[in-house]
């Protein structure tokens, strides 16, 4: 249980380091100096980073250059901003009851539209309404599918009425989850009630099968699950069968307890990092939001489950916006930073800073974006990924931005030079891309000690950029076979057969409602789907998503993966939904069967949350054993914020080790590392295969490793594997549910907690 943290009597504090790690030097990008920071050495073997002149200049500058986007917000971001409104308003005021009827309608509709997106539910239904009743008259002026949108538009706008008349104003761990149990039905009805007459409508006037046809059935679905009445009030024609929410199979149910442990806080769409931050061998939560005003979220874990809001004094007062962070101790001097991504999906006028925050070892963080070299050019930029490229012992930085038509976003990529701060190297390595790029994940999938660049597009073909061990990278995507799919999201390296060849998993954003309607009532539908490239360990890929039983409508965002069920065999998460209000499908959790098949175990597990799902991560939150799931829930638009959600793993009966490796040659982060659990089954001999890897997509798990183990009584041995140095290290005997800590190069073992 997450009240009480599971830290035994034996629980030990890490003693003093017995050398002090090396000065981190600093640069000035805009004045070509070198510049030190003064470093000491606190009691609990943190490295301390004094703030130098250089620094504090650094953060100043980012914090008015973020004050000067958030002042330009309502002007130039078509998310956030509220210009269409004002222009549609001024509009209409001016034009008033003698503009054509053609045109009112068309604005009252435009207006209402922004209305429901920036929070203003009244007027958005107020204004929607007003067009819905121009219909009859502009009928033959307007073309069909702009009449069903509209009839859809006003059914969607009562529909988020409902959810934030219940699901936010009255909130329970229950609301939005589905299928709906009756502790999340709505007390106020009338948002739904009204749902359902819009949508009704459009069921009756709207082509069969046609998009309005299936968006209008799944919402309507919904919308009568809200109020207890699924199936009873459904018509046969228009049901969708309730075993779409049903899990074939029983599987154990998490709970949402964001409330009790204080992390139900507000949010948009942004991304998460849980880790140590404060070397209390307690995990921590940072969160980003992408609204201009809003400020990353720092929250300390205390042994008692509780999480403590400690953004203000951490130095967060400023760094506005964020919709995407990657963590890394990019100067390896022990203490666990920040990258924050800006400007995604605003074509030209995402051209933001990011900033790469160092933690300074006394519980701030500061802003060295600037002096570190890594603002001389800024694109928009969703996604990024660290890794030690060039084996030489620090982490360099890959970023991916966003090329759109008349906005050429090139990627970049930074090598870390230490005192000369980063340098983009891009051109020169071959990895510019330049294309819409929204998934970035590192991996040696040939296992030749050099990583290789995995980036996944949208609406363009993706890249396997092979690394060829000389600062140069080759795009082989398309030879080897894994360039799909077109429309390309969530990314990322990982070993799901447990063979010890990292494989790829890539999912497609396509498959919205109206194709997952047509899907559950098994009737013809065209979307892409994931794509998972097996590694056939000879250098090459074979697609095996179909095989596997990933063969559903997605829609993903945010994404990652873990070993709910500690069997060793790594599952995966998948946030779903478009920033659109009617986007309202469930996020889906896919249990691995021992490497052959995917289970879709959404609905018995409880966590198909109907909000949108953005930043994932799995971590061990309460230090019991077993993964639990953390969830930034929210949409692009201001009136589509949500409570973030906490699952708690209600256990699945398997035990598991923790480990944490940390870098000395090779960087303190240890990403790269490859790990490889040895178990005693059965008299039997089974591995388990992990690689250290810097983030997801929109969510970081810890870099400390939690390894399921099954059922067995025995780890055999755990070997470590040092690209850096091209080492393994063996260790034997580990005790089953220890939590462990090894330096590169030692044989010691540090038990943290038993």
């Amino acid at each position: 249980m997450f009240k009480k943290f599971n830290l035994p009597k034996e629980y030990c504090i890490l003693p003093l380091v017995g050398v002090i790690l090396f000065l981190i030097f600093l640069n000035s990008c805009n004045k070509g100096k070198n510049t030190q920071s003064n470093v000491q050495l606190s009691k609990n073997s943190k490295t301390i980073i004094d703030q130098t002149p250089i620094d504090k200049e650094s953060h100043q500058k980012m914090v008015a250059a973020l004050a000067a986007i958030k002042d330009s917000t309502n002007d130039k971001n078509k998310y956030l901003g509220d210009r269409r409104a004002r222009q549609v308003r001024e509009i209409i005021k001016n034009a008033g009851l003698k503009s054509p009827k053609k045109e009112r309608w068309f604005h009252h509709r435009i207006l209402g539209w922004a209305e429901l997106n920036l929070g203003n539910e009244e007027e958005g239904i107020k204004h929607l309404k007003l067009a819905y009743d121009l219909l009859p008259e502009v009928q033959g002026e307007v073309e069909p599918n702009r009449i069903f949108e509209n009839i859809f538009m006003l059914g969607v706008a009562w529909m988020r009425r409902g959810e934030t008349e219940n699901c936010c104003s009255r909130f329970t761990p229950e609301s939005c989850i589905i299928p709906i149990i009756p502790s999340a039905i709505h007390v106020k009805k009338e948002g739904s009630l009204n749902a359902i007459k819009y949508f009704n409508e459009l069921l009756d006037e709207a082509p069969e099968k046609s998009v309005w046809h299936y968006r209008s059935k799944w919402l309507l679905n919904i919308a009568w699950m809200t109020l207890g009445q699924y199936p009873d009030k459904l018509p046969k024609d228009h049901l969708i069968p309730e075993s779409s929410f049903k899990s074939d199979q029983f599987y154990p149910a998490f709970k949402n307890i964001s409330s009790d442990t204080g992390l139900d806080t507000f949010n948009l769409s942004g991304g998460v990092v849980i880790d140590d931050f404060n070397h209390d061998s307690l995990l921590d939560i940072f969160t980003t939001s992408w609204a201009s005003d809003a400020i990353p979220k720092l929250f300390l874990g205390g042994k008692d489950g509780s999480f403590n809001d400690v953004s203000l004094s951490s130095g967060f007062e400023g760094i506005y916006g964020g919709l995407n962070v990657e963590p890394a101790d990019f100067n390896n001097d022990g203490n666990l930073d920040f990258y924050i991504l800006r400007g995604a999906w605003l074509e030209a006028a995402g051209d933001m800073p990011n900033s790469l925050m160092r933690n300074n070892g006394d519980g701030t963080f500061t802003d060295v974006t600037f002096s570190q070299g890594l603002a001389e050019m800024n694109y928009p930029t969703q996604t990024a990924g660290w890794a030690d490229f060039d084996n030489d012992g620090d982490l360099d930085l890959f970023v991916g931005n966003e090329t759109t038509p008349g906005a050429v976003a090139p990627c970049q990529l930074f090598r870390n030079d230490g005192e000369a701060g980063f340098i983009d190297i891009a051109i020169s390595a071959g990895v510019t891309n330049e294309r819409f790029t929204k998934g970035v994940s590192w991996g040696d999938y040939n296992n030749d000690n050099y990583p290789d660049l995995y980036v996944s597009n949208f609406r363009g073909k993706n890249r396997l950029y092979k690394n060829n061990g000389d600062s140069t990278f080759t795009d082989i995507a398309e030879e080897i076979g894994v360039s799909n799919p077109f429309s390309s999201f969530p990314a990322w390296f990982w070993d799901f057969d447990n063979d010890g060849h990292l494989d790829i998993f890539v999912a497609s954003y396509s498959g919205n409602i109206e194709h997952l309607a047509a899907y559950r009532l098994n009737e013809p539908t065209e979307f892409e789907t994931i794509c998972l490239y097996k590694n056939n360990g000879q250098g090459g890929f074979v697609e095996v998503s179909q095989e596997v039983g990933l063969k559903d409508p997605v829609l993903p965002m945010g994404s990652n993966f873990g070993d709910i069920n500690n069997d060793g065999y790594l599952d995966f998460y998948l946030g779903t939904g478009d920033p659109g209000f009617g986007s309202l499908m469930p996020n889906l959790m896919y249990l691995n069967k021992e490497g052959k098949k995917f289970d879709d175990i959404t609905m018995a597990s409880r966590l198909g949350h109907l909000q949108k799902g953005h930043a994932v991560a799995f971590a061990d939150l309460d230090n019991d054993g077993d993964l639990d799931l953390f969830e930034q829930l929210g949409g692009a638009y201001p009136g589509d914020g949500y409570r973030d959600a906490l699952f708690e793993n209600p256990g699945f009966g398997n035990g598991s080790i923790s480990l944490r490796v940390i870098g000395q040659k090779s960087n303190r982060s240890a990403i790269g590392v490859r790990i490889k659990t040895n178990l005693i089954e059965d008299g039997n001999v089974r591995s388990v295969y992990r690689h250290v890897s810097s983030g997801g997509s929109f969510g970081a798990n810890p870099l400390r490793q939690c390894i399921g183990i099954g059922k067995v009584q025995f780890v055999d041995s755990i070997e470590i594997y040092w690209p850096t140095t091209g080492k393994t290290q063996k260790f034997d005997n580990i005790r089953v549910g220890s939590s462990i800590e090894i330096n590169e190069g030692s044989q010691q073992i540090k038990y943290l907690f038993r």
